[in-house]
C-alpha cells in the first residue's frame, strides 16, 4: 500500500498547530473542536475521497485512511471528522448524479458538512434489521418519524446519512429488504422543527448525540439509489468505516508506544533508565509487535477495499485488532508512566479514554467475533 509520506507529512504540520493543551481545554469544556476541523477542511483533507470533477481531490480510501491515523499518531482526535470519510461512499458509490452535483462541491469547500450517520436506534442496537425508525411516501416526500442515538457530530452537521425503514418488515421480501437511505438537510428539518438533537455527556469528548424526528418531510429526490436497497449501501459504507477505524486505533497505537519508549528512555530510577528493566520493555515492545500485525491486516483490508473485493471479513477483523492494539499500547504507555500516566499533564489519560471507544463501536469485539464464526468459519448463525 502506498505509504503517502509526503501527506503524512503535512498533516502532521497541520496537528502541530493543535497540541495536547488543544485538545485537554476542548476535553475538559467538552467542546467540539470546530477551529481543528476547519483547519483540515481549508487544508482539502476532509475532501479527500471526493472526486476531482466535484472539487475534491479524488484520492482512494488508502489516502483517508494515512489522513486518520496520522491525526490519531499527532496526538490529535480524527473522530471529530472520521465520519464524513467513510458517510461519503454511500453518497459516491450509490447517490445519483444530481445528488452528487447539489452537494459534492459544497461538501469539497467546506460549505457544507456530511458528518451525521443516523442508523444505530436505542432498542435495536447494532440489530440494523430491527430499526424502526420509519419514512412513508407521501407526494414528493417522504415523512419521517422515529429516534436514533449515538448519532455523532449531528449539532455540527448539515447533512445527514439516515437509514429508515420504507416497508414494513412483515411485508418485506427478505429480512435485508425494505430499508432505505435519504440524504437529510439537517438545518432545514431543524427550522422546521421536525428534527431535534439531544446531546448525550460520555466518558471522552465525542460530540454524539441522540435525535428525534416527528413528521420529518425529506424530498424523495433525496432518496439515496433505489427504495428498499438501503441495507447493502450502508454496509458497503460500513466496511470502509471499520477500515478508517482501524487506522485510526493504528495512529493511537503508534502514539502510545513512542510517548512511552521515549519515558523509559529518560526516566532515571535507582541510577539508570527505567527501560533497561524487562519488565517495562516487554509490554511496549508486545504492543508494537500487536500494533504491526493489526496494521498489516488494515493495510491488507483496504487494498481488497480499494480492487472492489468483498471485505467484510477483513474490514471486522482489522478493526477489532487495531483496537485491541492502541487499548494494549495505552495500557503499556500508562504502567511505563506509572502515576504520571494519570495526570492530565501528560495527555495520556485523554488518549486513553478515546481509544478506549473502539472496542465498543462503531461495532462490538463480540458482534465482530460472532460474524466471523458465522462467515468466515461456517458455523451456525449465534442467538
Amino acid at each position: 500500500m502506498h505509504d503517502y509520506s509526503a501527506i503524512r507529512e503535512e498533516v502532521a504540520k497541520l496537528c502541530a498547530q493543535y497540541p495536547g493543551a488543544y485538545w485537554q481545554a476542548k476535553d475538559k469544556a467538552r467542546e467540539y473542536p470546530s477551529e481543528f476541523v476547519a483547519a483540515l477542511g481549508e487544508a482539502g483533507y476532509l475532501a479527500a475521497l471526493i472526486p476531482e470533477n466535484y472539487g475534491g481531490a479524488g484520492l482512494p480510501l488508502s489516502a483517508a485512511a494515512a489522513i486518520l491515523e496520522e491525526i490519531q499518531r499527532q496526538g490529535c482526535n480524527g473522530g471529530a471528522v472520521h465520519a464524513q470519510m467513510y458517510v461519503m461512499g454511500t453518497v459516491l458509490r450509490h447517490g445519483s448524479e444530481e445528488q452528487k452535483a447539489r452537494y459534492l462541491p459544497k461538501v469539497a469547500t467546506g460549505e457544507l458538512r456530511l458528518q451525521a450517520f443516523g442508523v444505530t436506534e436505542p432498542t435495536s442496537g447494532t440489530d440494523t434489521l430491527s430499526l424502526k425508525t420509519v419514512a412513508r411516501r407521501d407526494g414528493d416526500d417522504y415523512v419521517v418519524n422515529g429516534q436514533k442515538i449515538w448519532t455523532s457530530r449531528a449539532e455540527h452537521s448539515d447533512l445527514m446519512i439516515l437509514l429508515a425503514r420504507t416497508t414494513p418488515r412483515e411485508e418485506a421480501a427478505s429480512r435485508t429488504e425494505g430499508l432505505s437511505v435519504f440524504l437529510v438537510d439537517m438545518k432545514e428539518a431543524l427550522a422546521a422543527g421536525s428534527l431535534t438533537i439531544r446531546p448525550i455527556d460520555t466518558m471522552m469528548n465525542h460530540a454524539t448525540t441522540e435525535v428525534f424526528f416527528d413528521n420529518m418531510r425529506v424530498p424523495a429526490a433525496n432518496l439515496v439509489g433505489e427504495e428498499g436497497k438501503g441495507f447493502r449501501y450502508i454496509l458497503s459504507g460500513m466496511n470502509a468505516e471499520r477500515l478508517l477505524i482501524g487506522s485510526e486505533c493504528i495512529g493511537d497505537a503508534k502514539w502510545f508506544i513512542d510517548k512511552a519508549s521515549a519515558y523509559a528512555k529518560e526516566r532515571t530510577l535507582f541510577g539508570r533508565p527505567i527501560g533497561q528493566n524487562q519488565g517495562v520493555q516487554f509490554p511496549i515492545a508486545r504492543a508494537y509487535a500487536q500494533m504491526r500485525a493489526a496494521e498489516l491486516l488494515v493495510h491488507d483490508g483496504i487494498a481488497k477495499y480499494e480492487a472492489g473485493e468483498n471485505v467484510g471479513a477483513e474490514a471486522n477483523m482489522a478493526k477489532m485488532l487495531a483496537a485491541e492494539a492502541s487499548w494494549a499500547a495505552g495500557e503499556a504507555c500508562i504502567q511505563t508512566h506509572g502515576g504520571f500516566g494519570f495526570a492530565a499533564e501528560y495527555d495520556i489519560e485523554r488518549k486513553f479514554r478515546e481509544t478506549r471507544l473502539y472496542q465498543v463501536a462503531p461495532i462490538s469485539t463480540n458482534m465482530i467475533l460472532s460474524y466471523v464464526a458465522e462467515h468466515v468459519l461456517g458455523m451456525p448463525r449465534s442467538y
